[in-house]
C-alpha cells in the first residue's frame, strides 16, 4: 500500500474506531445514571475513555507498523484478534442504540408537531435498551474469546458422497481426503498440528490431497511440521498444489533472487512431505484396470495470482475421462473451469477460510465471506459439474475461528 493509501486507512480506522467508541458510551452512560455516587460515574467515564482511547491507538501504530514491515508477526496478529473481536462487539451494540436513536427521532418529531417547542424534551434513552445492547453484545464477544483460545483448534471433519455417471466402475466408493490452507506460519503448537493429521490419517482414505498455501510467507515456517503431514499415507498418493500464499509475494525480499530460492525450497518441502507437487499437469490415477485424471494447476484466482494454466494442465486428456482438478481459489471454477469444453467432473478448492468467521448451522449458513465468493464452503454444483471447497487448515491475519471451524474432507465418489 502507498503512503497516500496508508494515510487514508489509517485516518477511516480512527474515526471509524472512534464512532464505535462514543456511541458505546452512551450505553454505558445510561446505565450509570442509576449510580448514586457522581465521582463514581465520574470514574467510569474516564476509564473508559482511556482503556477505549488506548486501544484505538494501538490499532493505528500496529496497523502502520504492519504498512511499514510488510507482514503480519505474531505481534501485530494480536492486535488483530483483538480489533475484530472489539469492533465486532461494539457494532452489535450500536445497531439497539442506532435502532433506539430512530425511534427517539420519531417521538421526538412527533412530540414537537403536537405540543410545539414550548414544552417539548427530546426523549431520553432507555435504560432497559442499553442493558439489552449489552447483554447481546457479549455473544460475539465471548464468542471471539472460544475462536481465539479454543476455536481455531476445533477441527472438523466433512464427510460428501457425490454421484457421478461417467464414474469408472473400479472407482465406486473411492475416497479422498483433502486438506487446505495449512498456513504453517501461523502454528507454534506441534501438538495443535498433530490433532487436525491425526484426524486426517483417521479417515484412511485412498488418496490425500493438499489445494495450497502451505506457508503465510516463508518456506521455512513448514518446516518445524514436515515429519507430522509426510505421517499421513494414503494407498494412491499424495498430491499437491500452491495457493497465492506460497509464492511469497505480500512480503519484501531483499532481492529478486531471495524470492526466487524461497518459491524453489517451498516446492522441495512437499516433497519432503511426500506429496507430488503437480505443477499445471496431470497424472493418472489407475485401479483395477480403469483411469481417472488428476489435475493440478498453480493458483489462478480473481483479484489474486492468475498463473495457473489449465489448458497445459488439461493436455493429454480426453473429453470422456473422468477428471478432478485441485485449484487452490474457487473462483477459477466459476470464471473458467465449469465452462470448459474439456469437461472436469470435480474440482476440489480451499482459498476462503470461510473468512474463520460466520454461522453454519442446518438452517443458516452466512459469512461476510460470501460478499466475494459466491462458492465459499462446502459442495457446489452446476450442470453435473461439482466444486467442493474447504474452510482451511489452519488460519491466517485473524488468530481464530468463530462459527467457521478448521475442516479434514473426506469426499467419496459413486457410481450414479
Amino acid at each position: 500500500m502507498n503512503l497516500l493509501g496508508s494515510a487514508v486507512f489509517l485516518l477511516a480506522i480512527l474515526l471509524f474506531s472512534t464512532f464505535l467508541n462514543w456511541y458505546v458510551f452512551q450505553a454505558i452512560k445510561t446505565l450509570s445514571l442509576g449510580l448514586t455516587s457522581e465521582k463514581l460515574r465520574q470514574g467510569i467515564y474516564v476509564a473508559y475513555w482511556i482503556i477505549f482511547g488506548g486501544i484505538t491507538i494501538w490499532y493505528l501504530v500496529t496497523f502502520l507498523r504492519i504498512f511499514l514491515e510488510g507482514e503480519i508477526s505474531t505481534s501485530t496478529q494480536t492486535m488483530l484478534n483483538v480489533f475484530l473481536t472489539v469492533v465486532v462487539t461494539q457494532l452489535v451494540c450500536v445497531v439497539f442504540l442506532f435502532g433506539e436513536d430512530i425511534v427517539r427521532n420519531i417521538q421526538a418529531g412527533i412530540s414537537y408537531l403536537v405540543g410545539g417547542a414550548k414544552d417539548f424534551a427530546f426523549p431520553t434513552r432507555k435504560t432497559w435498551v442499553s442493558t439489552l445492547a449489552i447483554l447481546v453484545a457479549a455473544i460475539p464477544f465471548f464468542s471471539f474469546v472460544y475462536g481465539i483460545t479454543v476455536g481455531k483448534h476445533n477441527f472438523k471433519v466433512h464427510k460428501e458422497t457425490i454421484y457421478f455417471e461417467d464414474l469408472p466402475e473400479a472407482f465406486d466408493g473411492f475416497t479422498i481426503t483433502q486438506i487446505s490452507d495449512i498456513h504453517s506460519g501461523s502454528f507454534k503448537d506441534r501438538a495443535i498440528i498433530q490433532k487436525g493429521v491425526d484426524l486426517a490419517k483417521a479417515q484412511g482414505s485412498d488418496l490425500l490431497v493438499f489445494t495450497g498455501d502451505l506457508v503465510n510467507h516463508k518456506a521455512e515456517e513448514i518446516e518445524p511440521f514436515l515429519d507430522q503431514f509426510e505421517a499421513i499415507k494414503a494407498p494412491y498418493g499424495k498430491f499437491s498444489i500452491l495457493g497465492n500464499h506460497d509464492y511469497g509475494d505480500y512480503i519484501p525480499w531483499p532481492n529478486k533472487d531471495a524470492k526466487e530460492k524461497n518459491f524453489e525450497k517451498l516446492k522441495q518441502q512437499h516433497g519432503r512431505m511426500g506429496f507430488q507437487l503437480l505443477l499445471d499437469e496431470h497424472v493418472t490415477i489407475e485401479k483395477d484396470g480403469q483411469m481417472l485424471q488428476l489435475i493440478g494447476v498453480e493458483n489462478w484466482g480473481v483479484g489474486f495470482k492468475s498463473k495457473g494454466n489449465l489448458e497445459k494442465a488439461l493436455e493429454g486428456t480426453e473429453k470422456p475421462e473422468f477428471k478432478i482438478l485441485l485449484s487452490h481459489d474457487p473462483s477459477h471454477w466459476d470464471e473458467e473451469v465449469k465452462k470448459h469444453e474439456n469437461p472436469v467432473q470435480l474440482t476440489l478448492s480451499g482459498h476462503t477460510h470461510g473468512m474463520q468467521f460466520g454461522i453454519e448451522t442446518p438452517i443458516i449458513k452466512w459469512s461476510p465471506v460470501q460478499y466475494r465468493y459466491p462458492n465459499w464452503a462446502g459442495l457446489a454444483e452446476q450442470d453435473g459439474k461439482y466444486l467442493y471447497v474447504n474452510r482451511g487448515f489452519g488460519f491466517h491475519a485473524f488468530s481464530g475461528r468463530v462459527g467457521i471451524w478448521p475442516e479434514i474432507t473426506v469426499i467419496e465418489l459413486r457410481k450414479k
